[in-house]
Protein backbone atom coordinates (compact mmCIF):
# COMPACT_ATOMS: atom_id res chain seq x y z
CA UNK A 1 0.00 0.00 0.00
CA UNK A 2 1.71 3.07 -1.39
CA UNK A 3 -0.40 5.49 1.40
CA UNK A 4 0.15 3.37 4.08
CA UNK A 5 -0.30 6.09 7.38
CA UNK A 6 -0.28 8.97 5.13
CA UNK A 7 -3.42 12.01 5.86
CA UNK A 8 -4.21 13.00 2.52
CA UNK A 9 -6.42 16.32 2.31
CA UNK A 10 -8.93 16.50 -0.74
CA UNK A 11 -10.75 19.59 -1.78
CA UNK A 12 -13.23 18.81 -4.79
CA UNK A 13 -13.69 15.30 -3.23
CA UNK A 14 -17.61 15.30 -3.91
CA UNK A 15 -17.82 14.25 -7.71
CA UNK A 16 -16.25 11.71 -9.88
CA UNK A 17 -12.82 12.86 -9.92
CA UNK A 18 -12.62 13.36 -6.01
CA UNK A 19 -14.72 10.01 -5.36
CA UNK A 20 -12.34 7.81 -7.12
CA UNK A 21 -9.72 9.47 -5.80
CA UNK A 22 -10.45 8.83 -2.17
CA UNK A 23 -11.73 5.40 -3.07
CA UNK A 24 -7.81 4.47 -4.40
CA UNK A 25 -6.33 6.28 -1.49
CA UNK A 26 -8.20 4.44 1.20
CA UNK A 27 -7.32 1.68 -0.42
CA UNK A 28 -3.31 2.29 -0.66
CA UNK A 29 -3.76 2.60 3.09
CA UNK A 30 -4.54 6.67 3.51
CA UNK A 31 -6.46 8.36 6.07
CA UNK A 32 -8.58 10.64 3.77
CA UNK A 33 -9.96 14.39 4.60
CA UNK A 34 -11.82 15.74 2.04
CA UNK A 35 -14.19 18.89 0.65
CA UNK A 36 -17.02 19.21 -1.62
CA UNK A 37 -19.76 21.95 -2.50
CA UNK A 38 -22.26 19.34 -1.61
CA UNK A 39 -22.58 16.04 -0.15
CA UNK A 40 -20.91 13.31 -2.19
CA UNK A 41 -22.47 11.43 -4.63
CA UNK A 42 -21.89 8.72 -3.10
CA UNK A 43 -19.36 7.51 -0.32
CA UNK A 44 -16.61 5.48 -1.56
CA UNK A 45 -16.25 2.80 1.47
CA UNK A 46 -17.62 2.64 4.76
CA UNK A 47 -14.62 3.70 6.85
CA UNK A 48 -12.87 5.04 9.95
CA UNK A 49 -10.22 6.68 7.99
CA UNK A 50 -12.24 8.89 5.45
CA UNK A 51 -13.80 12.41 6.63
CA UNK A 52 -16.24 14.37 4.55
CA UNK A 53 -17.04 17.87 5.02
CA UNK A 54 -18.55 20.60 3.16
CA UNK A 55 -17.20 23.42 1.94
CA UNK A 56 -16.26 26.24 -0.57
CA UNK A 57 -12.95 25.87 -2.50
CA UNK A 58 -13.43 29.35 -3.89
CA UNK A 59 -13.89 31.34 0.08
CA UNK A 60 -10.79 31.73 1.46
CA UNK A 61 -12.21 31.61 5.07
CA UNK A 62 -13.82 28.32 4.15
CA UNK A 63 -10.21 27.37 3.10
CA UNK A 64 -8.30 28.33 6.01
CA UNK A 65 -11.41 26.39 8.68
CA UNK A 66 -10.76 23.51 6.16
CA UNK A 67 -7.59 22.67 7.25
CA UNK A 68 -7.70 23.54 11.04
CA UNK A 69 -10.63 21.09 11.13
CA UNK A 70 -8.82 18.71 9.06
CA UNK A 71 -5.97 18.75 11.36
CA UNK A 72 -8.75 18.35 14.25
CA UNK A 73 -8.86 14.88 12.85
CA UNK A 74 -5.69 14.19 11.21
CA UNK A 75 -2.31 14.48 13.41
CA UNK A 76 -0.45 15.52 10.16
CA UNK A 77 -1.42 16.70 6.84
CA UNK A 78 1.15 14.81 4.48
CA UNK A 79 -0.40 16.00 0.97
CA UNK A 80 -3.03 17.64 -0.62
CA UNK A 81 -5.11 16.84 -3.83
CA UNK A 82 -7.06 19.61 -5.55
CA UNK A 83 -9.61 18.86 -7.50
CA UNK A 84 -12.14 21.30 -7.17
CA UNK A 85 -12.94 23.18 -10.36
CA UNK A 86 -15.05 23.15 -13.59
CA UNK A 87 -16.86 24.45 -16.61
CA UNK A 88 -17.74 27.93 -16.64
CA UNK A 89 -19.83 27.49 -19.91
CA UNK A 90 -22.93 28.27 -18.43
CA UNK A 91 -21.37 31.30 -16.46
CA UNK A 92 -20.63 32.62 -19.77
CA UNK A 93 -17.81 30.85 -21.03
CA UNK A 94 -16.99 29.99 -24.58
CA UNK A 95 -14.99 31.61 -27.50
CA UNK A 96 -13.43 34.81 -26.69
CA UNK A 97 -15.65 37.41 -28.67
CA UNK A 98 -18.77 35.71 -27.33
CA UNK A 99 -17.16 35.79 -23.47
CA UNK A 100 -19.06 37.96 -20.37
CA UNK A 101 -16.68 39.23 -17.96
CA UNK A 102 -18.75 37.34 -15.23
CA UNK A 103 -18.25 34.05 -17.14
CA UNK A 104 -14.62 35.21 -17.21
CA UNK A 105 -14.77 36.27 -13.26
CA UNK A 106 -16.73 32.76 -12.51
CA UNK A 107 -14.45 30.59 -14.12
CA UNK A 108 -10.71 31.76 -13.19
CA UNK A 109 -12.44 32.19 -9.28
CA UNK A 110 -13.86 28.51 -9.73
CA UNK A 111 -10.62 26.83 -11.28
CA UNK A 112 -7.20 28.74 -10.59
CA UNK A 113 -8.33 31.24 -7.13
CA UNK A 114 -9.75 28.10 -5.10
CA UNK A 115 -6.24 26.69 -6.21
CA UNK A 116 -4.15 29.77 -5.23
CA UNK A 117 -6.21 29.55 -1.91
CA UNK A 118 -6.10 25.63 -1.03
CA UNK A 119 -2.48 25.68 -1.95
CA UNK A 120 -1.50 28.84 0.23
CA UNK A 121 -3.46 27.45 3.04
CA UNK A 122 -1.57 24.20 3.52
CA UNK A 123 1.75 25.91 2.84
CA UNK A 124 1.62 28.28 5.51
CA UNK A 125 0.65 24.99 7.75
CA UNK A 126 3.53 22.99 6.56
CA UNK A 127 6.00 25.63 6.71
CA UNK A 128 5.09 27.03 10.49
CA UNK A 129 5.49 23.84 11.68
CA UNK A 130 8.91 22.96 9.74
CA UNK A 131 7.15 20.08 7.71
CA UNK A 132 7.84 18.62 4.37
CA UNK A 133 4.55 18.17 2.10
CA UNK A 134 3.36 17.23 -1.55
CA UNK A 135 0.46 19.06 -3.70
CA UNK A 136 -1.37 17.91 -6.42
CA UNK A 137 -3.25 20.59 -8.50
CA UNK A 138 -6.06 19.19 -11.27
CA UNK A 139 -4.59 20.76 -14.40
CA UNK A 140 -6.24 20.16 -17.80
CA UNK A 141 -5.04 18.84 -21.54
CA UNK A 142 -6.63 22.12 -22.62
CA UNK A 143 -4.05 24.12 -20.89
CA UNK A 144 -1.57 23.11 -23.47
CA UNK A 145 -3.48 21.29 -26.26
CA UNK A 146 -6.33 23.24 -27.30
CA UNK A 147 -9.12 21.98 -29.23
CA UNK A 148 -11.06 24.51 -31.17
CA UNK A 149 -13.84 23.03 -32.87
CA UNK A 150 -15.40 21.43 -29.86
CA UNK A 151 -13.70 22.62 -26.84
CA UNK A 152 -14.06 26.42 -26.75
CA UNK A 153 -13.82 27.63 -23.48
CA UNK A 154 -11.05 29.96 -23.48
CA UNK A 155 -11.30 31.08 -19.86
CA UNK A 156 -11.15 27.41 -18.52
CA UNK A 157 -8.08 27.31 -20.79
CA UNK A 158 -6.69 29.90 -19.44
CA UNK A 159 -7.17 29.10 -15.90
CA UNK A 160 -5.62 25.64 -16.30
CA UNK A 161 -2.30 27.07 -18.20
CA UNK A 162 -2.51 29.62 -14.89
CA UNK A 163 -2.46 25.96 -13.03
CA UNK A 164 0.36 24.80 -14.78
CA UNK A 165 2.46 27.72 -14.27
CA UNK A 166 1.66 28.64 -10.81
CA UNK A 167 2.55 25.08 -9.75
CA UNK A 168 5.78 25.07 -11.45
CA UNK A 169 6.82 28.61 -9.68
CA UNK A 170 5.82 27.00 -6.09
CA UNK A 171 8.20 23.78 -6.89
CA UNK A 172 10.77 25.88 -7.33
CA UNK A 173 10.44 28.24 -4.30
CA UNK A 174 9.33 25.55 -2.05
CA UNK A 175 11.75 22.56 -3.20
CA UNK A 176 14.48 24.07 -0.53
CA UNK A 177 11.74 22.64 2.58
CA UNK A 178 11.14 19.48 0.53
CA UNK A 179 7.65 20.26 -0.30
CA UNK A 180 6.55 19.06 -3.84
CA UNK A 181 4.32 20.52 -6.26
CA UNK A 182 2.94 18.60 -9.21
CA UNK A 183 0.01 19.02 -12.23
CA UNK A 184 -2.30 16.43 -13.64
CA UNK A 185 -3.68 17.61 -16.50
CA UNK A 186 -6.33 15.12 -17.95
CA UNK A 187 -7.73 14.27 -21.12
CA UNK A 188 -11.80 14.28 -21.44
CA UNK A 189 -13.20 12.09 -18.65
CA UNK A 190 -16.31 10.82 -17.93
CA UNK A 191 -17.59 12.94 -15.30
CA UNK A 192 -20.38 14.82 -14.61
CA UNK A 193 -18.48 18.27 -15.95
CA UNK A 194 -18.64 16.33 -19.25
CA UNK A 195 -21.98 15.66 -19.99
CA UNK A 196 -22.36 17.68 -22.50
CA UNK A 197 -19.45 15.92 -24.16
CA UNK A 198 -20.51 12.21 -23.98
CA UNK A 199 -24.08 13.01 -25.52
CA UNK A 200 -22.79 14.38 -28.61
CA UNK A 201 -22.11 11.97 -31.11
CA UNK A 202 -19.89 14.22 -33.06
CA UNK A 203 -17.67 14.64 -29.82
CA UNK A 204 -17.53 10.82 -28.79
CA UNK A 205 -16.44 9.69 -32.84
CA UNK A 206 -13.65 12.69 -32.44
CA UNK A 207 -12.34 10.99 -29.06
CA UNK A 208 -12.02 7.79 -30.45
CA UNK A 209 -8.86 9.23 -32.63
CA UNK A 210 -7.88 12.37 -30.23
CA UNK A 211 -7.62 9.87 -26.96
CA UNK A 212 -6.37 6.86 -29.49
CA UNK A 213 -5.56 4.37 -26.10
CA UNK A 214 -7.39 1.37 -25.26
CA UNK A 215 -9.27 1.60 -27.90
CA UNK A 216 -10.17 5.16 -28.42
CA UNK A 217 -12.33 6.17 -25.38
CA UNK A 218 -13.10 9.09 -22.80
CA UNK A 219 -11.22 8.26 -19.98
CA UNK A 220 -12.58 7.46 -15.98
CA UNK A 221 -11.69 9.02 -13.01
CA UNK A 222 -10.12 5.95 -12.11
CA UNK A 223 -7.80 6.60 -14.97
CA UNK A 224 -6.16 9.75 -12.65
CA UNK A 225 -6.56 8.09 -9.36
CA UNK A 226 -3.86 6.03 -9.48
CA UNK A 227 -1.54 8.22 -11.17
CA UNK A 228 -2.37 10.74 -8.21
CA UNK A 229 -1.52 7.82 -5.46
CA UNK A 230 1.52 7.89 -7.11
CA UNK A 231 1.88 11.50 -7.17
CA UNK A 232 1.15 11.98 -3.10
CA UNK A 233 3.46 9.00 -2.34
CA UNK A 234 6.94 8.60 -1.35
CA UNK A 235 7.35 6.46 -4.37
CA UNK A 236 7.52 10.29 -6.33
CA UNK A 237 9.55 11.60 -3.38
CA UNK A 238 12.13 13.38 -5.99
CA UNK A 239 9.41 14.47 -8.79
CA UNK A 240 8.34 17.79 -8.70
CA UNK A 241 7.57 20.45 -10.79
CA UNK A 242 5.80 18.27 -13.21
CA UNK A 243 2.91 18.17 -15.40
CA UNK A 244 1.43 14.76 -15.90
CA UNK A 245 -1.17 14.42 -18.73
CA UNK A 246 -3.43 11.19 -18.21
CA UNK A 247 -5.38 11.40 -21.75
CA UNK A 248 -5.12 8.55 -23.92
CA UNK A 249 -3.18 10.22 -26.24
CA UNK A 250 -4.61 13.34 -26.35
CA UNK A 251 -1.28 15.53 -26.66
CA UNK A 252 -0.46 12.86 -29.62
CA UNK A 253 -3.14 13.00 -32.09
CA UNK A 254 -4.42 14.30 -34.07
CA UNK A 255 -7.68 13.85 -34.05
CA UNK A 256 -10.17 13.60 -36.77
CA UNK A 257 -13.28 15.04 -37.86
CA UNK A 258 -16.07 13.63 -39.58
CA UNK A 259 -18.44 15.80 -41.88
CA UNK A 260 -21.35 14.38 -43.48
Amino acid sequence: MILKNKNILVIGGSGGLGLAACLVFLQEGANVFASGLGPPEALPVSSSNFTYLVSDAANEDAVDRLVKEALTRLPQIHGLYHIAGGSGRKAGDGPLHLMSLEGWDYTLNLNLKSIMLSNRAIIRYWMDNHLPGVILNMGSVLASSPSAQYFSTHAYAAAKAGVEGFSRSLAAYYARSNIRVNVIAPGLIETGMSTRAQEDPAIRAFIKTKQPLDGGRMGKPADCAGTAAFLLSDLSSFISGEVIHVDGGWQLSDGQYYTK
